[in-house]
């Protein structure tokens, strides 16, 4: 028999100090050895004032690896001695294998449990936060812990990237959207790891999330992929993986193993497909009206898409006050996977929450064109 899944604590490690928008490009190097005329436009297009990274900015060398940051984030959590189920999410494991859950539970020295590994871009937080949950609900684990974590900086650096041409700087003032590609990313991922704890009995010094629902969809189906790494896309849609080149050598001088974005398809199906095509589907399983959401947590990758979030909301006769929505992002920056712990990590704690409010978190996906969405309750 299925029981109550509560969050009974949510934890964040945001590496090294907080870095401005002017020493960026000192961190993560210049393109060419030019540095990027690119770069003030897509900060202003996207909001962020600051971000972390777990390269150090004076030494330049790395302070910690994905699965240290994801280790310090459990720590933090407020848990029990034992552990019965850690479930781990990330689009940027330290290593192909083993998997990402694995080295985390190494970091941590615990006990043997049991250990999940979920991969993806946004939503592998996300999804590694559902097999926690289900696992608890299901009565299989005692307690759970979720994380969502990033390792972007290292996929960001300037030694991965090929020279910008200034064609395509001239159509990026015309067209912002345009910056979503190589050096949009640049300007915009960052590091960062969130850990939550899931109970069947919520805490008693405090309040807790009741996790009401999660779901998830994927249109991959009639999709074409639009956010890769590790991979090129061919004139026919179809990617070509690294392990399809002749040579590392080839890999390498076409940039293959960054993390690229196809502009126009972004552009015309984000919110299409993770709000005006999904939301309505999740809606009819748990129907809910916006006067019921008292906060609205969307995970936006940049400034530039709340406003056509906010007319897609309305273009499905969902529309929820901006006043009611709680995002971080020119605080903390995109941070993948991890963004919606680090989210819920500040509000959770903020002392803005009261019993019995509701909340709907939201997270897309452009990889493959995911959405995802989840209703908690303050108790």
């Amino acid at each position: 028999m299925s029981q109550n899944v509560y969050i009974t604590d949510i934890a964040t490690f945001l590496p090294n100090e907080p870095i401005n928008n002017n020493e960026i490009e000192e961190l993560l190097g210049c393109i060419g050895g030019k540095r990027s005329r690119a770069r003030a436009l897509v900060l202003r297009s996207n909001g962020i004032k600051q971000r972390y990274y777990a390269i150090d900015l004076k030494s330049g060398k790395l302070r910690y690896n994905n699965a240290q940051m994801t280790a310090r984030a459990i720590k933090s959590l407020t848990a029990p001695e034992k552990i019965d189920c850690i479930s781990c999410g990330t689009s940027s494991p330290d290593q192909l294998m083993p998997g990402h859950g694995v080295m985390v539970h190494g970091e941590l020295e615990f006990p043997p449990c049991e250990v999940n590994s979920s991969s993806g871009i946004c939503t592998a937080g996300i999804t590694a936060l559902k097999y926690a949950y289900l696992s608890v609900r299901a009565g299989e684990a005692v307690n759970a812990v979720a994380t969502g974590s990033e390792l972007a900086s290292t996929f960001m650096h300037a030694k991965n990237f090929n020279q910008e041409s200034e064609s395509k700087v001239k159509e990026l003032e015309q067209r912002p959207e345009i910056a979503f590609d190589k050096d949009f990313l640049r300007w915009m991922l960052s590091d960062g790891a969130g850990a939550m704890l899931l109970q069947p009995q919520p805490r008693k010094d405090g309040i807790s999330l009741r996790i009401d629902w999660i779901e998830l969809i994927s249109y991959a189906g009639d999709s074409p992929t639009c956010m890769y790494g590790g991979a090129e896309k061919l004139e026919n849609g179809h990617l070509k993986g690294w392990r399809e080149y002749d040579s590392m050598a080839e890999v390498v001088e076409n940039s293959v193993l960054a993390v690229k974005q196809d502009v126009k398809l972004l552009n015309d199906n984000i919110v299409k497909l993770t709000i005006e095509r999904a939301l309505p589907e999740v809606l009819k399983k748990h129907p809910l009206t916006p006067e019921q959401i008292d906060h609205f947590l969307p995970h936006i990758s940049s400034e530039y898409f709340r406003p056509r979030l906010a007319q897609g909301l309305k273009n499905i006769g969902f529309d929820i006050p901006q006043e009611r929505w709680f995002t971080n992002l020119s605080s903390n920056g995109n941070v993948g996977s991890a963004s919606i712990y680090i989210i819920l990590d500040e509000l959770f704690h903020s002392g803005k929450l009261k019993l019995g409010e509701q909340l709907l978190c939201f997270v897309p996906e452009s990889g493959r064109f995911s959405s995802s969405f989840m209703q908690l309750s303050v108790v």
